[in-house]
């Protein structure tokens, strides 16, 4: 008989120790539920030029994206810019991209295969539209490049676009009134220092590295792009000149380029896109870490410190993709 109060201690320490671990199972399972798996799988983002500023934030992108997407496999392509990608992510050649709205909003009234796929995630930076001539040149306006051989961007970048829609606006045919080079920002400083042009096109983010690049060795200006081009612009009729405004380059935007004040331009806005096709789980971890990788990679590329949580669930011409749109709840305050 004496060993009974031990036999009943030890069942009874047998049941409670069932019941602690029912318990905490429980407790994990209120404080971890179990939800949806990780994001995983193969994802193409589609950039822009070798030495442009698409392709410098895509690379830097790809690195936070590995660490927050560990499971998700990113690739990265070069492309001409902003048409170029379009066209591939609403083909699903590729599943992400940055594209100016100006060209958005031209494949989708354009009606080209996949425009009504097409999704916002963020409104990113603005590109400033940068006319670069040497210091030297006598070009003082749009309309003094005629006669002129004038880098105007590659067939499917955004450059291309927006330079022969000012032209135009300037009363310059982009085809006869000058030498049209279809050139990338990968070619066109070095060309313009050989005396091969004389003027580029360039619309990207400031200060663009290859145009900083170019007037550290060579001397160069920026010329003015008069505001009532906005106005001719919107008076064309075109649906994408909504998303053009005035705007100003700092003197201080490039060191070493002989502009001595502001200069006026164009801006327009990127946007990050993809299609409806895309998993929401994954879209939503790919705007997130857009959002949060803002400071980190600003200190490389200074367009991304513009990009701003406030602004950024503005990506008109696009419906926000349902990813990016729980993302944008998940943090609202």
């Amino acid at each position: 008989m004496a060993t009974l109060p031990s036999r009943i201690s030890r069942s009874r320490a047998v049941q409670g120790a069932a019941a602690a671990l029912v318990a905490l199972g429980l407790l994990a399972w209120w404080l971890l539920p179990i939800g949806a798996p990780a994001p995983s799988g193969s994802i193409t983002f589609s950039t822009g030029v070798t030495s442009g500023v698409y392709q410098r934030y895509g690379a830097l992108l790809k690195d936070d994206l590995a660490h927050d997407l560990p499971d998700v496999s990113i690739r990265l392509r070069t492309s001409e810019g902003s048409q170029q990608n379009i066209a591939r992510v609403a083909s699903g050649e590729a599943d992400f991209t940055i594209a100016t709205a100006d060209a958005v909003a031209k494949y989708q009234k354009d009606a080209k295969p996949g425009a009504d796929s097409l999704r916002g995630c963020a409104r990113l930076y603005d590109d400033y539209v940068q006319l670069v001539v040497p210091a030297g040149s006598a070009v003082q306006s749009t309309a003094g490049l005629r006669g002129r051989r004038v880098a105007v961007g590659q067939e499917g970048s955004g450059v291309r676009l927006i330079a022969d829609r000012i032209l135009r606006s300037a009363g310059v045919d982009p085809e006869r009134d000058i030498t049209p080079v279809p050139a990338g920002i990968d070619t066109m400083p070095g060309l313009l220092e050989r005396g091969d042009l004389d003027a580029f096109f360039w619309s990207g983010g400031l200060p663009t590295a290859a145009v900083q690049q170019l007037s550290e060795r060579f001397d160069i200006r920026l010329v003015p792009l008069d505001p009532a081009l906005i106005t001719s612009l919107r008076a064309s009729g075109e649906a994408a000149s909504r998303y053009y405004r005035s705007a100003e380059i700092p003197a201080d935007a490039y060191g070493e380029v002989r502009n001595d004040t502001a200069v006026t331009t164009v801006a327009v806005a990127n946007l990050l896109v993809t299609t409806d096709r895309m998993d929401a789980p994954l879209t939503e971890g790919f705007t997130r870490t857009v959002i949060d990788s803002r400071d980190r990679i600003g200190h490389e590329v200074h367009p991304a410190q513009l990009v701003d949580l406030r602004t950024a669930i503005y990506t008109d011409p696009l419906p926000l993709h349902e990813g990016a749109r729980r993302y944008y709840q998940s943090v609202k305050p």
